[in-house]
């Protein structure tokens, strides 16, 4: 499948910027499944200062946010080949040891419910994939898909708490207790092929968990499902904030408005 995607972001400052500067992780990764053809990125108000590879290999773009700004754009466009691999990744690669996918962080540390989810699950005997899906679905009824009830700081325990929240609570709470089974796991960030819509407002996230004798497979919490070719993997990391598409700091002002504008539809292949 081939998707061809367009995301831009904006933001709108109060008053004139004095300085910032900005992270992004908005390039695709070629990887097991996905192949980017072109990927472009364009700034209007800020400037690329260089780019670089992080722990995780997620391709990451430093820009400087230029003296007076009172708005920045970043825009992307791109298209990428998907396969279905029924969400496998395979072998581990990069510059972290599987390892560093086992501790806890603060947006990933466990706490009683989650223990109470994870006691709640059946193991299948049909391996460990199968009682992932069924981590998955007991994850999926215990937090109902609802924005606005989190934010980007909320951990495991206040999302299931709550009983409500969005993908990256969904992709937290399954890494969270996929390490507490003694599974590296992992958070990914990118893109999705939507069935009834090409305009969205957000990208999206889930999980990867590495299992013996396939590596690395994913598990969209949120969807039920493993990823297919409608999805376009971008970052990798611990947790989020491994692989946030942007953060950055600014000085001299204050963020007023925050918009994205995302679109993410199939391309014809000529044959």
């Amino acid at each position: 499948m081939r998707l061809a995607i367009s995301h831009t972001t904006t933001y709108r400052f109060a008053e004139p910027v004095g300085h910032g500067l900005q992270r992004l992780r908005l390039m695709p990764k070629n990887t097991q499944g996905q192949h980017v053809l072109d990927w472009r990125m364009e700034y209007s108000g800020a400037r690329e200062q260089f780019s670089y590879e992080d722990q995780n290999v997620n391709h990451v773009s430093l820009i400087s946010v230029e003296e007076g700004a009172v708005e920045v754009v970043v825009t992307c466009r791109g298209t990428v080949d998907t396969q279905d691999h029924a969400g496998v990744i395979g072998r581990h690669s990069g510059h972290l040891p599987l390892w560093a996918f086992l501790g806890s962080t603060p947006l990933t540390r466990p706490g009683p419910r989650l223990r109470q989810l994870i006691a709640s699950v059946e193991r299948s005997e049909e391996g460990m994939v199968p009682t992932l899906h069924n981590l998955s679905a007991a994850i999926r009824q215990r937090v109902k898909y609802e924005t606005g009830r989190t934010d980007v700081d909320t951990g495991v325990e206040e999302a299931l708490m709550a009983g409500h929240g969005v993908c990256q609570d969904h992709a937290h709470i399954f890494i969270a207790a996929a390490r507490a089974l003694d599974i590296p796991a992992r958070y990914v960030s990118g893109y999705l092929m939507m069935d009834d819509r090409v305009e969205q407002e957000a990208t999206h996230a889930w999980a990867e968990a590495f299992v013996q004798g396939l590596g690395w497979v994913g598990f969209d919490v949120s969807n039920g499902i493993s990823p297919d070719p409608r999805y376009v993997r971008v970052a990798t990391g611990r947790d989020y904030r491994d692989a946030a598409p942007i953060t950055g700091i600014s000085f001299g002002a204050v963020a007023e408005a925050l918009h994205v504008h995302l679109a993410v539809q199939q391309q014809t292949v000529e044959q």
